[in-house]
């Protein structure tokens, strides 16, 4: 079964090594502003989720959510996070490990996006 977001093997190693400091945490995706365009991990319950916010998946135990109308731009493509050296996000809980998050996408095949509807 195809996933709308999964997570690099490093990704999953930080985010086990976030909520073994934080607790459980949760992702959403930045729609640019103060951050960019990047995924931002929160301690569970940190960011107030609206109407609009749509649950794409999960990784890592961690929930991953979008505003709905970002998620139009991003429909047609699978969400592969990952992990890189730097400073992120100032208000992402991996900003103070010397990593930041980053989203890579790949574009789903026909088939794929037929057994997502």
């Amino acid at each position: 079964m195809v996933e709308r977001v999964t997570a690099t093997d490093a990704a999953l190693e930080l985010i086990e090594r976030l909520k073994e400091k934080h607790g459980p945490i949760m992702f959403h995706q930045s729609g640019g502003c103060c951050d960019g365009s990047s995924p931002m991990c929160y301690p569970e319950g940190d960011l107030i989720l609206g109407n609009a916010d749509i649950l794409l998946g999960e990784i890592g135990g961690a929930n991953f959510y979008m505003h709905k109308n970002q998620f139009d731009y991003w429909k047609h493509t699978q969400l592969i996070i990952d992990v890189v050296d730097g400073r992120g996000g100032m208000f992402s809980l991996e900003g103070v490990e010397g990593k930041r998050f980053l989203t890579r996408s790949r574009a789903f095949t026909h088939e794929e996006l037929t057994s997502l509807r």
